[in-house]
């Protein structure tokens, strides 16, 4: 339930894939307050930027609603002391533009372009990353902290299905990555080149190190135990197809270019695996109706409380 929140949480923003490049600004008004909620006034310069937000991502919508219930999740964020940093959320915008084969600055300009602007979808990106952590406070609390299938849970339906523990690959992972940092972006193609060379050598993990020697802002990281639910969502079909000694393709990232290799893989069978095995299954079943019915009853809970004036 935990991981689904955190993907539903944003739902909306990978439904922005579908963005059109096609530049659309609304005509330049005069701003005035439109909606005041619990003090927090909202504009009509908010309501036209989530408007052009909503036409770019072609997806139906009232823009003061959504607005309004924006405003109130920040308000229970505030409340519950969730903060969420410009670092996650530069990287999570830099993950998306990515996602969409642009560079951050082609995002800032198709989104200054279609009227929504950068600032607009950082403020709803942060929103939606608080969002998720009070979600999964909320149904935490709600289930007596439990968050989901328990072990207890996992051999009950072990015994319902014969005694059959499932099982999954458990891998030891290398990672090494070369910083480039932002001001030196430019230079990216030589730092995977150089990257490139380096997995060329790679036989198993005693001598990344060795390697890595005398390489300029190199990294390597010793991730430990990792079950394969849960490998990183953008790393996981490639290092499935690996065996030990295997190592990924060199990608490019927020960090710079990096790769990770397979130190071991195994398959392993006990209640921790079949506990995250039925995680995961439950996550594409029941998960999905009751995280939506959470996240509608407690918006209409902080509506029911909130102080709301329409200007």
């Amino acid at each position: 339930m935990r991981k689904y929140l955190f993907s539903a949480s944003f739902a909306l923003l990978v439904a922005a894939t579908s963005f059109s490049v096609t530049s659309y600004a609304p005509p330049a008004q005069a701003s005035e307050i439109k909606y005041i909620v619990n003090d927090v006034p909202i504009t009509s310069y908010d309501i036209q930027r989530r408007a052009a937000f909503l036409k770019l991502q072609k997806r139906k919508g009232d823009a003061k609603e959504e607005m309004i219930e924006q405003t109130l999740r920040q308000a229970e964020m505030k409340r519950l002391n969730i903060r969420v940093s410009d670092k996650q959320v530069d990287d999570a915008y830099a993950r998306f533009a990515g996602s969409n084969k642009l560079k951050p600055e082609q995002m800032d300009q198709i989104l200054s372009q279609a009227g929504v602007t950068a600032s607009h979808f950082k403020d709803y990106i942060r929103t939606q990353i608080g969002w998720n952590q009070a979600l999964g406070s909320r149904f935490r609390a709600e289930t007596g902290g439990s968050g989901g299938t328990s072990e207890q849970d996992a051999v009950r339906r072990m015994l319902q299905q014969g005694g059959a523990k499932p099982s999954a690959t458990e891998y030891m992972l290398q990672q090494v990555i070369f910083v480039v940092p932002a001001s030196e972006r430019g230079s990216i193609g030589k730092r995977k080149r150089e990257a490139d060379a380096m997995r060329g050598r790679f036989n198993g993990c005693e001598q990344t190190r060795e390697f890595a020697r005398g390489l300029l802002d190199v990294t390597v990281r010793d991730l430990g135990r990792v079950l394969a639910p849960q490998l990183p969502p953008e790393w996981a079909d490639q290092i499935k197809k690996l065996k030990a000694g295997g190592v990924t393709p060199v990608r490019e990232t927020e960090r710079g270019v990096e790769f990770i290799g397979v130190c071991s893989a195994r398959e392993v069978s006990d209640d921790k695996v079949a506990q995250m095995v039925f995680q995961a299954e439950g996550a594409g079943k029941g998960d999905n109706a009751q995280a939506d019915e959470l996240n509608k009853k407690y918006l209409a809970e902080l509506r029911a409380k909130a102080r709301i004036v329409n200007r």
